[in-house]
């Protein structure tokens, strides 16, 4: 890759949002050997507040796809504020996406590409793209989309 996480997420003009405080017994980010595990993110909006929805009730999939963006968003800014520079992960590992959504709600994938399509934005194809599931289920505070995952350290 030619120019680096931070660097692109600039170029692209990306907005982050406040860092969430922990709202439970928990760590936001934990490194062990040369991984990085964050705990789920919501989509925090730049105010501080959350995207709120249930996908196929309230909100349609545009909207938890927009909400699964501003999630990678809020990630980033935990990443940043907890561990340090984007620039010290090499590459994504896995993503578990989760979507609050109705029973009968399909497009779960579809949802979580926001999330996955920005970061193989930032650190490019072969190194933004990891394993990933994608699953539908009741999430707190009625957010719309919870996102965790691993990444590989330099």
């Amino acid at each position: 890759m030619d120019i680096s996480p931070s660097e692109k997420a600039k170029e692209l003009g990306l907005e982050f949002p406040p860092a969430p405080q922990p709202a439970g017994v928990y760590r936001p980010v934990l490194v062990v050997d040369k991984f990085l595990y964050v705990s789920g993110q919501a989509p925090m909006q730049i105010d501080g507040t959350l995207m709120q929805g249930r996908v196929g009730d309230n909100v349609d999939m545009e909207f938890g796809k927009l909400a699964a963006r501003q999630t990678a968003l809020t990630m980033l800014s935990t990443i940043q504020t907890h561990f340090g520079s984007l620039d010290k992960i090499k590459r994504v590992v896995k993503v578990l996406g989760m979507v609050n959504c109705t029973p009968d709600f399909i497009r779960q994938p579809y949802v979580i590409n926001g999330f996955s399509e920005l970061l193989a934005e930032l650190w490019g194809r072969e190194y933004g793209i990891g394993v990933r599931s994608a699953v539908g289920m009741m999430l707190p505070d009625g957010i719309p989309v919870e996102i965790e995952a691993v990444f590989e350290l330099h």
